[in-house]
């Protein structure tokens, strides 16, 4: 059997917000590339289509080092942090949603506004996501593909 490696802070509360999107008929990718030089933490796609982005922060430290937030804009209908009970929610931008979460589940407390993307960048990140899905359910149902036709 293979052991699972220990999750960080942020994969945690990633985990609760991709478990909490499901009840929303959201269904989620963590650590999503939109383009070369983004990393997003959690990318969902909602049942009409519609494409949110959460960057899950765990940390004061965390969140004041993370300088490309404003560049994931343009990759979303919506735009939200995910943070703990703890966390100093006055450093979040109020433009922007709010999920206060844990390694189980989270809460939406605030929706950002809703910027619709462009027909042409929904369907590109549509389809690099299916692709992104799929190629992970892939290698995790045959740990040996990656190594034959890479990542």
């Amino acid at each position: 059997m293979m052991d699972m490696p220990e999750l960080q802070p942020g994969q945690l509360l990633a985990r609760g917000v991709c478990r909490h999107l499901r009840h929303h008929d959201f269904v989620a990718v963590e650590e999503f590339v939109p383009d070369r030089g983004l990393r997003v933490d959690v990318m969902a796609l909602g049942p009409k289509g519609e494409i949110w982005v959460v960057e899950c922060k765990s940390s004061r430290a965390d969140f004041q080092s993370d300088s490309k937030w404003q560049g994931y804009l343009e990759w979303c209908d919506r735009y939200f942090w995910a943070v703990d009970a703890d966390f100093p929610t006055e450093l979040l931008p109020q433009e922007t949603g709010l999920i206060i979460a844990d390694a189980y589940d989270a809460e939406i407390l605030r929706l950002g506004p809703e910027s619709k993307l462009a027909a042409a960048r929904r369907k590109l990140l549509t389809q690099k996501f299916a692709r992104h899905a799929a190629r992970r359910l892939q290698a995790y149902r045959d740990p040996g593909v990656s190594a034959l036709f890479g990542p």
